[in-house]
């Protein structure tokens, strides 16, 4: 049978509105800009003569406010942080592109998102440094396969964030962070009117209280704390598509919005053996197999291009799982029966995977639909989540039914579980 895929809309195309959203965020940040002097390169040099340190000023201003109401937001369940693209570490080409830039800011006087505020005014200077930017991008896409291998392994940590470096809470970094941002603007200050000979009793005093209020509200993003996987997993919600017979004239189409628990006893996200053998085949997604069994029963039978991350270990590889996949990756987990596999849907959902599903009674379900020729004998009584089978050998993926023949289940028949939810793909980043 065919395989249909339901593929969702991004939100701006499903609501045009958000246009308008995205429109007057950019015009936000561009007035913030110029009104701040960030379109005047001698404004923007005089940070590195410590003569004027607005930059400095603004930019940790918008990252620790940011940061604050983002992680208060994801405390209060408001907001799941596992959906928030976090770009990907590379030290030795972040290294390396940190200090191009640095010195090309220092030369030229603009980073790349104020060359556009200042060119946006006419300044000869900014539309030049951001032609130079253009063509910069343009030999990087140009020479990148001499040094690809580098670029994109040397030093790679994936998505890691600074609570998973230093193993604290996320509060205690949001505090400490807010605390040295204060300190690097009363250090600013004081190099301003050292070296800059600025008289800062002209200065509004507003920035006082405004700081006092940033620290409060870092402390109270301590006190929040993080949502617990339990927290997240039962604020998960489904939104699916349903057609529902009517008496006369064609289906009624609705949308239906259901908990994760509510999906797991509906057994919406538990595909049929058949239907994980078609996706494997199916060119328009990337089907990733995650087998959560020990690794001496992954040993013994697993499909063939199954991954083993044991049940215990699953959480490591969450970050990985939400930044490096494209964003038509299915996942499917497996365990002997559906019980190791049902607790690993659990902690992916709760963790914000996106198209995550069950291989329908585990691998038990799939050698009995496709190992019924290689003549393995039962166990008499096998325990929970255990392998029913009996095998002469542990010969991994060697098995006939590992990697069944595409011709021989040409035909098959199945109910389609897996729609795909396009999750948001990588952002883009830059400096203000």
């Amino acid at each position: 049978m065919n395989f249909p895929l339901d593929l969702l809309l991004v939100p701006s195309a499903a609501h045009p509105w958000t246009y308008l959203i995205f429109g007057l965020i950019g015009f936000a940040f561009g007035f913030t800009l110029e009104m701040s002097g960030f379109g005047d390169s001698r404004k923007l040099a005089a940070q590195f003569y410590f003569t004027d340190m607005t930059v400095l000023k603004v930019m940790f201003t918008a990252i620790a406010i940011a940061m604050v109401l983002l992680f208060a937001t994801v405390g209060l369940g408001v907001l799941n942080f596992g959906q928030v693209w976090v770009n990907p570490t590379y030290i030795s080409s972040g290294i390396a592109g940190g200090l191009i830039m640095g010195v090309g800011f220092i030369i030229g006087g603009f980073c790349p998102t104020t060359s556009l505020a200042s060119a946006s005014t006419g300044k000869i200077d900014g539309m030049f440094f951001m032609l130079g930017g253009f063509f910069g991008a343009f030999l990087f896409g140009e020479t990148e396969q001499f040094f690809t291998n580098w670029y994109n392994n040397s030093g790679y940590y994936g998505r890691i964030t600074l609570d998973q470096v230093f193993g604290v809470p996320t509060g205690w970094v949001v505090l400490g962070i807010v605390l040295m941002a204060l300190f690097m603007f009363w250090g600013a200050e004081q190099l301003e009117r050292i070296i800059g000979k600025k008289d800062q009793s002209k200065e509004p005093k507003l920035h006082v209280a405004g700081a006092g209020v940033l620290l409060v509200l870092a402390l109270a993003v301590v006190f929040i704390g993080s949502p617990s996987l339990d927290a997240k997993y039962n604020k998960k919600t489904f939104n699916r598509t349903e057609s529902i017979p009517q008496l006369q004239g064609d289906p009624l189409v609705t949308k239906v919005t259901y908990t994760a628990d509510q999906m797991l006893q509906k057994r919406l996200v538990q595909v049929s053996p058949a239907e994980l053998f078609k996706t494997r085949y199916n060119q328009s997604v990337n089907l990733i197999m995650l087998d959560v069994r020990p690794e001496s029963d992954y040993n013994l039978y697993h499909i063939n291009g199954a991954i083993n991350v044991p049940l215990e270990k699953l959480e490591s590889v969450v970050p990985s799982l939400l930044s490096e996949p494209p964003a038509n990756s299915v996942f499917v987990v497996m365990s002997n029966d559906e019980t190791g596999a049902a607790q690993a849907w659990k902690k992916l959902v709760a963790s914000a995977v996106p198209n995550v599903y069950i291989l329908e009674g585990g691998i038990n379900h799939w050698i009995a639909f496709f190992g019924k020729d290689e003549g393995f004998q039962m166990i008499a009584t096998p325990g929970k989540d255990q392998l029913v089978y009996m095998f002469p050998a542990a010969l991994g993926n060697k098995y006939a039914s590992c990697d069944p023949n595409p011709q021989k289940y040409e035909e098959l028949d199945f109910e389609t579980k897996i729609k795909l939810d396009l999750k948001r793909d990588k952002s883009g980043g830059g400096c203000g």
